[in-house]
C-alpha cells in the first residue's frame, strides 16, 4: 500500500522517549468482537515473562496501575456491568485507556439493507446490536494508544482469506495506516495465529512503560511490527537451520531435518518462535516438528497455500545448495571421525609422548 512508506519513515526514526509526565493509572479496554477465534486471549493466560496475574496485580516495578477488561479475564457478570467501561471511553469519561483488538474487521459497507457481520452488546436505547465498527469508531480516535492482537487484527488473517464474503481487513487497514492514537503512536501490530504470549506481553509493557513516561514508543517496522521481535526469520533461529546449509532435508515428519521440502516457509518469514518456544521457552512450530506456514506475515494465509506443499523457493534453493551441502557434509563427517579420537600421548606409559619435555631448560 502506497501509504505503508510515510509510516515506516515516522516508525522508523530513532526512538527517544518524551520529557513529559507519565500515567500513575491506565485501563486496557480489550475488544475480542472481531471475526476470531478467541485463541489470542486464550494463548495470553500461558504468558510468565510477565504473566498477566504479575500486571494486573502491579507486580512489575515502574508501570503504572492496570485495570484490564476482558471477557474472558473478567470477573463481571457480563451484560451492562461489563459494557460499563467502553461506554464511559465513549462518552469521554474514561482516559487514558488503551484499545487491545482481538479478530479481523469486516466491512460493513458492502452489506445491502440490514445487517451485520459481528457485534459486541447492544445500544441501550433502540436494543439493536452495536457492531465491531461501531466501537472502534467511537473508541478508536480517544485511545492513547491502539493494539492490534493476532494476525486476524493486525492483517486480516483467516477470515480475510480470498473468496470471503466478509471483506474482512486488519486494524490498520481499516483505520489508515496514517493512523495516530492520542498518545502520538501508530497501531501496535502484535501477529501470530495465536500470537506468541511473551511476544505479546513484552510488547504490551513495553507500551505502559512508555504511558509511565519512563521508556521510548517501541521500534516498529514498516507493517509496525515490534522490530526486536520480528526483524529476523524462522530459518535464522531454526535448531533445523544448519540442516538446511548440509542440504540434509526430511521427506517426512519424523525426521530432526530440515523441513523446508515438506511444506515449512521458514526462511522467508518473520517471526521468532524457534529462538523463543511457546510456553515457558519450549515448543514452537519446527522446534517440535511443525512445519511454518507464515502465520505472522501480512500475505497469510493465501501466499502459503497449500499448506503442506513444498515452497516454490524451496525446490530452486533445494537444488542450488545440494551440490555444496553434499561436499560439506562428507568434509564435516571426515573431520567429525578424526576429532572423534583421543592423542596418542594419552597412555600410561613410563615414557611422556606428547612433544613436552619437563626437563627442557633454554
Amino acid at each position: 500500500m502506497t501509504t505503508h512508506s510515510s509510516t515506516a519513515e515516522v516508525s522508523e526514526e530513532p526512538a527517544r522517549a518524551e520529557e513529559r509526565e507519565g500515567f500513575d493509572e491506565i485501563t486496557i479496554l480489550w475488544i475480542s468482537e472481531g471475526m476470531s477465534c478467541d485463541g489470542d486471549t486464550v494463548s495470553l493466560t500461558a504468558a510468565d515473562q510477565p504473566s498477566i496475574e504479575d500486571l494486573v496485580l502491579g507486580l512489575i516495578p515502574g508501570l503504572p496501575k492496570v485495570n484490564l477488561v476482558n471477557k474472558v479475564l473478567s470477573p463481571s457478570l457480563g451484560g451492562e456491568d461489563f459494557l460499563a467501561p467502553y461506554r464511559a471511553a465513549v462518552r469521554g469519561e474514561l482516559a487514558p485507556f488503551i484499545l487491545v483488538i482481538e479478530g479481523s474487521i469486516p466491512n460493513q459497507n458492502i452489506i445491502e439493507g440490514d445487517g451485520y457481520w459481528t457485534s459486541f452488546g447492544n445500544d441501550p436505547e433502540t436494543g439493536e446490536p452495536q457492531t465491531l465498527n461501531w466501537w472502534i469508531d467511537q473508541l478508536a480516535p480517544k485511545a492513547w494508544a491502539v493494539v492490534a492482537a493476532g494476525t486476524c487484527a493486525t492483517f486480516g488473517g483467516i477470515h480475510a482469506m480470498s473468496g470471503n464474503p466478509t471483506g474482512c481487513m486488519g486494524l490498520a487497514d481499516y483505520l489508515g495506516w496514517d493512523y495516530r492514537s492520542t498518545g502520538d503512536l501508530p497501531v501496535v501490530n502484535v501477529p501470530g495465529c495465536p500470537i506468541q504470549p511473551e511476544n505479546f506481553m513484552e510488547t504490551l509493557v513495553w507500551v505502559l512503560y512508555h504511558a509511565a513516561g519512563s521508556a521510548p514508543p517501541p521500534p516498529l517496522d514498516h507493517m509496525l511490527r515490534p522490530q526486536w521481535l520480528f526483524g529476523k526469520t524462522v530459518h535464522e533461529g531454526c535448531d533445523r537451520g544448519s540442516y538446511y546449509e548440509q542440504a540434509s532435508f526430511a521427506k517426512d515428519y519424523n525426521s530432526p531435518k530440515c523441513l523446508v521440502k515438506t511444506g515449512c516457509w521458514g526462511p522467508v518469514v518473520n517471526c521468532n518462535v524457534p529462538k523463543r518456544g511457546w510456553m515457558a521457552g519450549i515448543g514452537g512450530c519446527p522446534n517440535v516438528g511443525g512445519i511454518c506456514i507464515g502465520c505472522t506475515m501480512p500475505g497469510f494465509p493465501d501466499a502459503f497455500m497449500p499448506f503442506m506443499d513444498e515452497p516454490p523457493g524451496g525446490t530452486l534453493s533445494s537444488l542450488a545448495i545440494k551440490p555444496y551441502g553434499a561436499v560439506i557434509r562428507r568434509l564435516r563427517g571426515m573431520t567429525n571421525e578424526l576429532v572423534n579420537h583421543e592423542p596418542r600421548w594419552r597412555h600410561n606409559k613410563r615414557k611422556l609422548t606428547s612433544g613436552y619435555d619437563p626437563r627442557w631448560r633454554p
